[in-house]
């Protein structure tokens, strides 16, 4: 597995709806990010849309990316199949393999026969583009929705971008939803996750942890994961939350100090794991 960073590592410091830095992470740094943590591949987010981009500095950060030596992989929130146009034709342009597209409530509530037969001619475009489409099961999307849709779909160029996580929030504990899902995976998104009690016996929260530090079964995720190819892409990311009072200078540094913790852990966790392959090969 080949392991990347998605641009929701930093979404405090690049910004994502009223929290602004000053002075944002523009697309290029995420790269530095990226060859700076020994990581091999860069997945863009919604939060740092590229079709805002011109062709020059799209074409500018495709060569710091090469300088890097970093595969680059493109994604979407919510499934617009306008911007999915617009992000095959920008993939297809840069050499991307894959088209990450994450599906919410919105999606939920149109039926499964009307999103497949939108998804039927992108995928085809995307086949011809020599990329992959791959869904995410977002907070309010059930897996097993998915499923049905992937069914429909029926083609080797769709699949799911496996987040660990997200599906608590329908309703899933990981278990149910890697059990569900697996076997559509081609990209994964890795993060880790605590429960925690109200001080005051009020019900509990869900928070996230860097990645090893929390209740995720990573050893349990990978194992089901087994027969996916080793090269595919397996994405870092994390909920920091912004602790109250806490001020921008502060939360961007533990959001790098996170992501340092998490990328350090995935490392160790992926060559222990090869270590023991070779050993029982």
């Amino acid at each position: 597995m080949k392991l990347g960073l998605g641009s929701y590592a930093y979404r405090w410091s690049i910004g994502i709806g009223d929290r602004r830095p000053v002075d944002p992470m523009p697309p290029e740094a995420l790269l530095d990010q990226a060859a700076a943590l020994g990581l091999g591949l860069v997945q863009y987010a919604d939060n740092l849309p590229l079709d805002r981009l011109d062709h020059a500095r799209r074409d500018a950060r495709q060569a710091r990316a090469d300088a890097h030596g970093l595969g680059l992989e493109l994604g979407t929130q919510s499934f617009d199949p306008d911007e999915v146009d617009r992000y095959l034709e920008i993939g297809a342009r840069i050499g991307a393999p894959l088209l990450r597209v994450a599906l919410d409530e919105a999606d939920a509530r149109i039926p499964v026969a009307d999103l497949a037969d939108q998804l039927r001619p992108r995928v085809a475009r995307a086949r011809d583009a020599g990329l992959r489409i791959a869904m995410e099961n977002h907070f309010n999307y059930p897996s097993p929705r998915m499923v049905e849709l992937l069914e429909r779909v029926d083609d080797d160029h769709l699949g799911v971008c496996l987040d660990v996580a997200n599906s608590i929030c329908a309703g899933e504990w990981p278990e149910k939803t890697v059990t569900l899902l697996a076997p559509w995976t081609i990209n994964l998104h890795l993060k880790d996750y605590v429960i925690r009690p109200d001080r005051h016996g009020v019900g509990f929260r869900i928070e996230g942890v860097p990645l090893g530090e929390g209740c995720a079964p990573l050893d349990w995720i990978l194992d089901r994961l087994a027969h996916c190819p080793a090269g595919m892409s397996v994405i870092l990311e994390h909920w920091l939350p912004w602790e109250r009072g806490e001020t921008e200078t502060e939360i961007r540094a533990r959001e790098q100090d996170w992501m340092e913790r998490t990328s350090q852990t995935a490392q160790r966790l992926l060559a222990k794991r090869a270590t023991r392959q070779e050993e029982t090969a």
